[in-house]
């Protein structure tokens, strides 16, 4: 279960979005993946099924009014034992009344001079990703011809070699050897590369090679959409091919419940893998326009057999 401490939500948004800490400094509160969405998680006030983050804004304080007794019990009720945090935004200052109970219970209080909606938009997007599904995957994740393509396969069958031929043909690099893969959106993976190996291409014979610096700032990405998967596949040891010739049916894997299309690509001595990944690539993109090469052959094939010829 992923989660995100109040602490690390203020340290990785605090200068965008001018967020001063106010009181309830010693909150050690945090959001977890257990709602169902991020915009489960964070919203405009409620009290009546209070969000794990509140926000106030200029709408909001107008209902607060002079009465020391009302801001009291409002104080009371907005932090809540299921509030993790309270944002008063729009520039508003929070009363005393609010101050002191968040010191009370331990819940952090922040306040900016942005809007209440903008911050809502940008924070309910920083935890979709922060919460999101997580999973490593061994592979090649490349940006080819702008689709996020990830090249799998055993060790030694030349995922490294043929990324690396991909780079040199002006494709981008995004992750080599590990992929870190999340489930940001209900049929949305987004593939990122460890900190630890960002830029780099391990090449056997040539170790390690940084491929920003070689090739230059176009030669990486920072993160891509997972829309292939592409299999490298040595032969069997009967020298059989496992693939079909002309495979009829699509494959597919699943990956958080989404499914990915897949295209298994044969190694063999001789054959341009960089030129079949650039095929298969383009290839899908035809499909997801309702271009079907397959389909269109087929139906020449039965209209050829109708017709006697």
């Amino acid at each position: 279960m992923s989660q995100v401490n109040i602490a690390r939500l203020h340290e990785d948004n605090g200068s965008a979005l001018s967020l001063e800490w106010v009181a309830g400094r010693d909150g050690d509160g945090a959001l977890r993946s257990e709602a169902a969405s991020a915009a489960a998680l964070i919203g405009h006030l409620n009290l009546t099924h209070p969000n794990a983050v509140q926000v106030l804004g200029a709408f909001e304080a107008e209902l607060l009014g002079a009465d020391t007794a009302a801001r009291t019990a409002f104080a009371a009720r907005l932090f809540h034992a299921s509030t993790q945090a309270v944002v008063v935004a729009d520039g508003i200052a929070p009363t005393d009344e609010m101050l002191r109970r968040a010191n009370e219970s331990h819940t952090p209080l922040f306040v900016t001079r942005l809007g209440a909606a903008e911050v809502i938009e940008k924070l309910t997007r920083y935890l979709v990703k922060a919460l999101a599904e997580r999973t490593e995957r061994h592979g090649v994740f490349m940006d080819v011809l702008g689709l996020g393509v990830l090249i799998t396969g055993e060790s030694g069958v030349g995922k490294s070699e043929l990324g690396l031929e991909l780079i040199s043909r002006g494709h981008g690099l995004v992750a080599d050897d590990v992929v870190e893969i999340a489930h940001i959106a209900a049929n949305t993976l987004e593939g990122r590369c460890p900190p630890m190996l960002k830029d780099f291409i391990e090449v056997r014979g040539l170790g390690l090679l940084n491929m920003r610096t070689i090739f230059g700032e176009t030669a990486v990405r920072r993160k891509m959409k997972l829309k292939l998967i592409a299999h490298l596949e040595k032969p069997s040891q009967g020298g059989q091919d496992s693939v079909g010739r002309l495979p009829l049916s699509e494959l597919s894997e699943e990956i958080f419940g989404v499914t990915v299309r897949k295209v298994i690509i044969p190694v063999a001595a001789g054959r341009n893998l960089a030129v079949l990944l650039e095929a298969a690539v383009r290839n899908y993109i035809l499909q997801l326009r309702g271009v079907d090469s397959t389909a269109e052959f087929l139906q020449r094939q039965r209209l050829a057999l109708k017709n006697g010829r």
